[in-house]
Order: C-alpha cells, then structure tokens, then sequence
C-alpha cells in the first residue's frame, strides 16, 4: 500500500512548513529552555491559527472533526522544525476531553477546549505511568493530572507543580505537579478516555519523531558533502553511505507505518508505529552525533535541538519494550 497526502494535505504542510521556517524556531527553542516560553508561545498562537490543535477534537466541540492522517502530517513538521512545548500533551489532552464530552460528561471540554484550540492557553497532561513528573508545568495556563481514585482514575487540575527540572532536552522542562486540585472527571468513563488520550498521543509523538529523524538525517547528510578528509569530502567514504543508508532505511520504514497507524488509530499498529518512529529517530541522533565529530557535542550548534529531541521522544508515552510488548500482545 503507498501512502500519499492529498494535494489538500500537502498545501496544508507546505503552508506549515512555511510558517515555521519563517518564525526562527531554533531561537524559540533556546528560549523555551531557558525558560522564556514568549517566543515559543507566539508561535504557538499561529499554529493554532492554522487549525494545528483543533485536528484531535470533533466539529461538536468546534474542532476539524478528528483527522488523524492530518494530525500525523502536522507533528512531522513540528518535528522538523523542533518546536518547544507541551504538543503531544495538547493532542492527548484533546483526545481525553472530546471523548468525555462524547460519553456524557461535557463539562470539562466546554470549559478547557475553547482556549486550548484556539491557542490561547497552553495545557500539559500527566497519566499514570509517567514517572510523576509532567512537561513544561511551568509555561503552562493549566497542568491536569490522572491519579488513581479509590473508585477508579481521577482528573484533576493541579494546583501548582514543584521545582523544575532540566531533562536530557532542555526544551522539555518537567516538574511534579503539587496533590490535590480541583476534582474534574473520575471513574470508568475517564478510564475510557485516557486510553484515547493514549493512543492520540502515541500517533503525535511518532510522528513527530519521525520529523526529528527527518531532519537530522537531512542536516548530516549536508555535512559529509561539505566536510573534507583526505582532500575528498567524508560523504564519499563507503562507511559513512552505509550509516546514512541504514538511518534511511530505519526513518523509511518507520514513516507509513505512522501513516497506516494513523488511518486505523488500532493499539497495536500504534504501538508498532510509536517503536519503529522511535528508534529511527535515536539511530539518526547517533549517526548524526557520529559524522558530525567533535562538532556535534556543542550546544552552539542548531543540530543539538533536534539531537536531543530524539531519545526522550523515544521513550515518551511508551518506550520501544513497552509498545513492542503490545504489538505481540495484540497478534497473539
């Protein structure tokens, strides 16, 4: 099966693409870090403009109408471009609050949808499994949290969130949140929901991390024809065409399967498509780390944030043994 965007699809990356070349977003990046989300949030006011976080929310709740496929297109290019903040925790959180609002209780997607579609507030997610700690707390307007109840999961809103802390990309700033808050969903129903939340956000950060592969494989690439050795460039030396080859072949593979996995929203072909994004994108760190020398450690260089990007998008929202355990579990 070939997997091919309709011309509508590819006007609408094209246009992404466009906006996010324009907006300087390695200086968002470095800003985001160091702890100015303004810059960042800008930007993220434009892609909400262009309907970016309205792609997991249905026309009820004046969203696109759940489009996965676009979904999948659109964090490809956020991946590209490695734009900063909590975007996998926008489409999750998106998820949860319109399947609520589907199964009977509305409350809580009328009154955190409006300004999460339209931008104008930033919201970050916490479920269990995560390790207690929640992405960018402190850029945040709301931090929601999934705890275990006595009588099954509970959503609340955090009241505040500890100190932060810096991680292996220091565009993702994690902090626990504080205990307690405002109580706003609980029992079976929100179970339900944070399943979908799950599986949103494995799609989100697959490709996304597909994005990231992409665009590290595109830099290194541009580097070995650059880069002299010996008097001839280092791209022509037989060693450094088979690791590109390989962390083509890896990022090839791994694109339609997000692309199928986005068509079927299945666990199973998510958690497939969450582990092949995933390692593509941490082989193409480290081929990218590799052929790039001593130069590839500075921070100075721009290829440092997509470089660090890769390995916790890895392992977010389900590391390649967790989702390859599904996968079995689901053909079995």
């Amino acid at each position: 099966m070939r997997f091919l965007p309709t011309a509508e699809q590819r006007d609408f990356t094209r246009s992404l693409d466009a906006l996010l070349t324009a907006a300087d977003t390695p200086s968002a990046v470095r800003s985001w870090s160091a702890g100015d989300p303004g810059p960042g949030r800008a930007l993220w006011a434009r892609l909400a403009d262009a309907g970016v976080f309205a792609l997991a929310a249905p026309e009820a709740q004046d969203g696109m109408g759940r489009l996965p496929v676009e979904l999948a297109l659109a964090y490809r290019e956020l991946g590209r471009h490695a734009m900063p903040g909590p975007l996998v925790e926008t489409a999750a959180t998106t998820a949860l609050l319109s399947h609520l609002a589907d199964a009977g209780d509305p409350a809580p997607a009328k009154r955190l949808l409006p300004g999460l579609l339209t931008g104008e507030s930033v919201v970050t997610l916490g479920v269990p499994g995560g390790g207690g700690y929640v992405l960018d707390a402190e850029g945040a307007d709301v931090v929601l949290v999934v705890t275990a109840g006595v009588d099954g999961p509970e959503l609340r809103v955090a009241p505040g969130h500890g100190p932060v802390h810096p991680s292996l990309d220091p565009a993702r700033r994690l902090a626990r949140p504080d205990p307690g808050g405002e109580l706003l969903a609980a029992g079976p129903l929100l179970a339900e929901a944070v399943g979908c939340a799950v599986r949103w956000a494995r799609l989100a950060a697959a490709a996304q991390a597909v994005g990231v592969a992409e665009e590290l494989l595109r830099r290194t690439v541009a580097y070995v024809k650059q880069r002299t050795q010996f008097g001839v460039p280092i791209g022509s030396f037989q060693a450094v065409k088979h690791r590109l080859a390989d962390t083509l072949l890896a990022v090839e593979f791994a694109r339609p399967l997000v692309y199928g996995a986005a068509l079927t929203l299945a666990p199973g072909d998510l958690a497939a498509a969450k582990a092949a994004a995933g390692e593509a994108a941490y082989a193409a760190s480290r081929a990218a780390l590799q052929l790039h020398g001593a130069i590839g450690y500075t921070e100075e260089l721009d290829l440092s944030l997509w470089l660090r990007k890769a390995r916790p998008l890895r392992d977010a929202w389900g590391t390649p043994t967790e989702c390859r355990a599904e996968v079995l579990a689901a053909h079995a």
